[in-house]
């Protein structure tokens, strides 16, 4: 009599449900370690519930955000170190509600890749643990998907979902008038913006990413994936001291596209780059590409990687508070009644 054949599994179509488990147990410290109250659910379940009245809210308007790490992770890929990775995703979503003015409360992540290797993805999602510790919200869930035929050997893509809260009434941009003064907050690097342009930059100069760093100590690779800096903290106690009338998140556009995004209709800013130092990684790409200033400007953050537009009389005052909570803040300028950017001096 002939043997039975066994039937096909979906292991064989190369997705393993038992590595997919394993990641969930192996990262359920790293989730708790971002608790806060509100969490209601843990991992493992269809969804995530939170407790808006057990978080401290009595009449709470919903802020969300979504967003990705774009091609800096395909530098990560390249180099193996995908650790910092994680805090990227959360930094990009979360410094994004809190220029609503909102508290982030929880955050999902989706990960993708072809074949789940349990130790890449562990760390990978330990950063992201770490971003919500920094940024003080949950990571209460997710999504790890296995997709073989979809990503090549290696490779990986992220998403995240970051939820947060304010009080009714209390949405920012408000109050933005002529004469506010706009304080910069210095970034850490290039963050997670025109990693396109650094690919090509690096490729044109012919160096690889383990070379040296032309401008800091270090392998090429490792320096260009410093993650992004996260400013939640230190911007909510600004928030709450009072005088803050708007943030502007300095993303994909640079300085030139993000701020006017946070500035009343017919209004615009005088901003003086004299007043900062451009950081060494902007300077080599400038003289790689040969950038010119405006080019840099509407690209990269250069050296500011959140505005606050201030009360004129309380500047001071909320400059030291940030000073205080580890920023390194620049008055960069003002905002006008004309509906215009306008540079004077120049980057160096």
């Amino acid at each position: 009599m002939r043997a039975k054949k066994n039937g096909m599994t979906y292991a064989e179509a190369g997705v393993d449900i038992d590595a997919g488990n394993a990641l969930v147990e192996r990262i359920k410290p790293a989730a708790k370690r971002t608790m806060r109250p509100g969490v209601a659910s843990g991992l493992g379940g269809f969804g995530a519930l939170f407790d808006l009245k057990a978080a401290g809210y009595d009449d709470p308007v919903l802020v969300a955000a979504t967003d990705g790490v774009g091609t800096k992770l395909r530098i990560a890929i390249d180099t193996g170190h995908v650790d910092g990775v994680g805090i990227d995703l959360v930094a990009m979503c979360v410094n994004d509600l809190v220029c609503q003015g909102a508290e982030p409360l929880f955050f999902l992540d989706y990960f993708a890749t072809g074949k789940l290797e349990t130790e890449q993805a562990a760390r990978i999602i330990e950063g992201i643990a770490t971003g919500c510790e920094r940024a003080g919200c949950a990571l209460i869930g997710g999504e790890t998907a296995e997709m073989p035929g979809m990503y090549p050997p290696g490779d990986f893509d992220l998403a995240g979902f970051a939820v947060g809260a304010m009080e009714r009434g209390t949405a920012l941009p408000e109050g933005v008038t002529a004469g506010d003064v706009l304080l910069g907050l210095a970034s850490d690097g290039v963050h997670s913006n025109g990693y396109s342009l650094v690919r090509k930059l690096v490729e044109f100069a012919g160096n690889g990413w383990d070379d040296a760093c032309p401008w800091a100590e270090g392998d090429l690779g490792s320096v260009l994936l410093t993650p992004t800096r996260l400013y939640v903290k230190p911007a909510l106690t600004a928030i709450r001291a009072g005088g803050v009338h708007a943030l502007a998140h300095i993303t994909g556009g640079g300085l030139t596209e993000n701020l006017p995004r946070v500035l009343p209709e017919g209004m615009g800013a005088e901003i003086d780059l004299d007043t900062w130092l451009l950081p060494p990684v902007f300077r080599w790409m400038a003289q790689t590409g040969g950038m010119d200033q405006a080019e840099l400007l509407k690209t990269f953050n250069c050296g500011i990687g959140m505005i606050l537009a201030v009360d004129a009389d309380r500047a001071d005052e909320l400059s030291a508070i940030l000073a205080g909570l580890g920023e390194d803040v620049t008055r960069i300028g003002s905002v006008t009644d004309t509906p215009t950017i306008r540079y004077t001096g120049r980057l160096s």
